[in-house]
């Protein structure tokens, strides 16, 4: 394992604090995981393509698009006056 520093605000530690302490679980193993399970829900860098990142995507109410299509998204206006 490596050591890191890492700095929380104030509220953030008090709920770490509380959690590992509800759990009787160190703080580090908190946060141990919970960066695991994190990493887990994201595609891994690795797995793509040299050269062929995957995009993001970022939520618009129903949709979700590519950031390249945000404007013409952004503009598509169902009042033709504004």
């Amino acid at each position: 394992m490596k050591k890191i520093q890492v700095l929380f605000p104030e509220p953030v530690m008090n709920r770490l604090r509380r959690q590992a302490r509800a759990e009787d679980r160190p703080l580090s193993e908190l946060i141990r995981r919970a960066t695991e399970q994190w990493l887990d829900r994201l595609p891994d860098p690795l797995d793509q393509p040299e050269g062929q990142a995957r995009p993001r995507t970022y939520p618009l109410g129903l949709k979700v698009t590519d950031p390249r299509h945000l404007k013409e998204l952004l503009y598509d206006r169902d009042d033709p006056d504004a």
